[in-house]
């Protein structure tokens, strides 16, 4: 969203004078965009590249509004500095924020929310996922890269003649239902909020006729390890499960299991439990702490990618801007 699509959809129409922003976790490419709208806005801005914690919470001092990225938890003892700090609102740089303590936030007088951007880049993406994962792609490259250029044992299927459940119905949700409509495959949704014109049914039901289910629900404690071991359980034989939410929606060890006793066809995981600290790292000649990563990478059915399905060009500038505009909405006093 740009600013004057922002202005009028509420934001307001002039930065207030003197507004500070203080901005953590902040990498280079995002940094040039943040100076460049700060710029034009009339905004003063303190960029760190480090995340924040206890010990640089005294950067933000004399700003009210912090904007944080995604990437790792905010702790509530960096919270309770960034209030004694004397800031009152945290922007940050994702749709969720299970990152952060929001009840805590609020009992130390600090409001969290997240920011809206292109729901087309993590749509994109899943759909790439689906196509790859009932194509076998990663067994047809890896053998390809090798100069083995057989065709591969089993054959690829069609999105047209499969069923896929989507998981979560909000404007990411919707896009992916928006672009599997041209593909001609039946769609399927859950959502505990019934918002579009989908075909709805209880998740169990979704779960046992669906070819590819793929989630795009926020993770809270209702939807913490949605797909458990039971669910899991009553997924159609050969099914394909895509994951481009939050790695915790899906018991990973359970899926697992079910991965490795061939009863299901594959999966396609954007984001995983345990993550943090992994993701958005080089990892490159170090023995993986994780006991489930290493398993599901040397599958041939399993296609694992660092949490980098929303990072486009587009989704990237939404990002920033909006975050920006949560803050000046927030110092005007527009908040919902």
């Amino acid at each position: 969203m740009r600013y004057s699509e922002a202005v009028r959809a509420g934001a307001p129409a002039a930065a207030v004078p003197s507004t500070g922003v203080t901005v953590y976790g902040c990498e280079p490419d995002e940094a040039a965009l943040f100076r460049e709208v700060a710029a034009r806005w009339g905004l003063r801005l303190v960029i760190t590249a480090e995340t924040l914690g206890e010990a640089n919470a005294g950067l933000a001092a004399g700003n009210r509004c912090v904007s944080v990225g995604h990437k790792t938890r905010v702790t509530n003892s960096a919270l309770l500095a960034l209030s004694r700090a004397g800031v009152r609102y945290v922007s940050t740089r994702s749709v969720g924020y299970d990152h952060i303590d929001g009840d805590y936030a609020r009992s130390v007088g600090i409001s969290v929310e997240g920011v809206a951007y292109s729901p087309d880049s993590v749509a994109d993406y899943t759909v790439m996922l689906m196509l790859m994962s009932v194509r076998n792609t990663k067994t047809t490259l890896s053998r390809a890269e090798a100069h083995d250029y057989r065709l591969p044992a089993a054959r690829g299927k069609e999105l047209r003649d499969l069923t896929v459940g989507v998981i979560g119905t909000g404007r990411i949700g919707a896009a992916v239902i928006d672009r599997l409509r041209g593909f001609g495959c039946a769609v399927l949704a859950y959502d505990r909020r019934p918002r579009s014109s989908a075909d709805y049914l209880p998740l169990d039901d979704l779960l046992q006729l669906s070819d590819i289910v793929t989630l795009h629900t926020p993770l809270d404690e209702g939807t913490h390890h949605l797909l458990d071991r039971s669910r899991i359980a009553r997924l159609k034989d050969g099914a394909v499960v895509v994951n481009t939410g939050r790695g915790a929606l899906i018991d990973t060890g359970a899926l697992l299991a079910a991965l490795e006793s061939g009863r299901l066809g594959g999966a396609a995981l954007d984001v995983l439990e345990g993550e943090e600290g992994v993701f958005y790292a080089d990892c490159r000649g170090k023995l993986s702490e994780s006991e489930t990563l290493p398993r599901l990478q040397r599958m041939p059915n399993v296609l694992i990618s660092p949490h980098t399905a929303y990072y486009t060009d587009h989704a990237l500038s939404d990002i920033v801007e909006n975050s920006l505009i949560n803050c000046l909405k927030f110092e005007s006093g527009d908040t919902a």
